[in-house]
């Protein structure tokens, strides 16, 4: 199994010139920028886990609200209507709770697990490094698909960007551990929507080893091993600390306090391992 995000590791030593940011060896992630409308999203999540055999497990903590069997049942028809063959909805905001085997139970009979919006650090404060969190890194080793928009995107990499728990518009705030699905990255959401694609660089400045990604909405990345495919209907950015010089006609490295970036639409890829734009490079 993939070793856990260590926070002290990344936050309190420094970050060594060898970190590499690293997707999860087997299965696939889809992270999505928030407002996600898209349905060929939705239809290749649940293509990958499984179609007409898909048992997609819900987890709504990040919402804030409660609850109820209405709210469940209303999530399961969602997603039946989706495409889903079985889908259970999974909530807790105990983390003892998390920890234990009857309540985590239900995701290794999964195929696909998907965390829909609210706040990122409801779904830390539930699930880091608890008996859940260990289960969907198994999930992902047998196969399986992890998805999440808005905070459900955030939440999938390894330093949690706008995980204050007071506002969304601090970007290094009270909670700064993801549940790292991607190692050494940050990841933004919304980015064109709310005006948010300079905001990257406060967290890459201080932590320049980080890559990152900021997603706008009703778009997505599919993450397959250390390299990613844009999906949807809008951009994502890529701060890996160099852009596109149109005058040269090559990639360059950014300058001090130089603030530039890649944006890629559907189509693009990236191969976050090599920190290259373009077509994914052989394994």
């Amino acid at each position: 199994m993939k070793k856990l995000f260590t926070l002290t590791i990344l936050l309190v030593c420094t970050l060594s010139v060898q970190a590499q940011t690293t997707g999860p060896e087997n299965g696939h992630l889809i992270i999505a920028g928030g407002a996600l409308q898209d349905t060929a999203v939705f239809n290749k999540f649940i293509e990958l886990a499984g179609g007409d055999k898909s048992h997609i497990v819900v987890i709504p903590t990040a919402g804030g609200y409660e609850v109820t069997e209405q709210r469940k049942n209303s999530l399961i028809q969602d997603w039946i209507k989706k495409g889903a063959a079985k889908v259970s909805v999974l909530h807790t905001t105990d983390p003892d709770e998390s920890n234990q085997a009857e309540f985590a139970a239900v995701i290794d009979e999964a195929t696909g697990v998907y965390f829909p919006g609210g706040r990122q650090w409801r779904l830390a404060d539930s699930y880091l490094n608890t008996l859940v969190h260990t289960k969907l890194f198994e999930l992902l080793e047998r196969g399986g698909v992890i998805g999440g928009s808005s905070a459900g995107a955030t939440i999938q990499g390894a330093y949690l960007a706008r995980g204050d728990s007071k506002t969304n518009t601090v970007m290094m705030g009270d909670h700064e551990e993801g549940l790292t699905f991607i190692e050494n990255i940050a990841i933004d959401q919304h980015t064109l929507a709310r005006n948010r694609q300079f905001d990257m660089f406060e967290i890459i400045e201080k932590y320049p080893e980080l890559l990152g990604i900021a997603i706008d909405e009703n778009t997505a990345i599919l993450v397959s091993g250390n390299e990613f495919e844009v999906l949807g209907q809008s951009y994502v950015m890529i701060y890996d600390g160099t852009h596109w010089d149109q005058t040269k006609g090559e990639f360059a490295k950014n300058e001090a306090h130089q603030e530039r970036f890649h944006v890629l639409r559907k189509g693009g890829k990236y191969n976050m391992k090599e920190r290259k734009v373009g077509k994914p490079l052989q394994k």
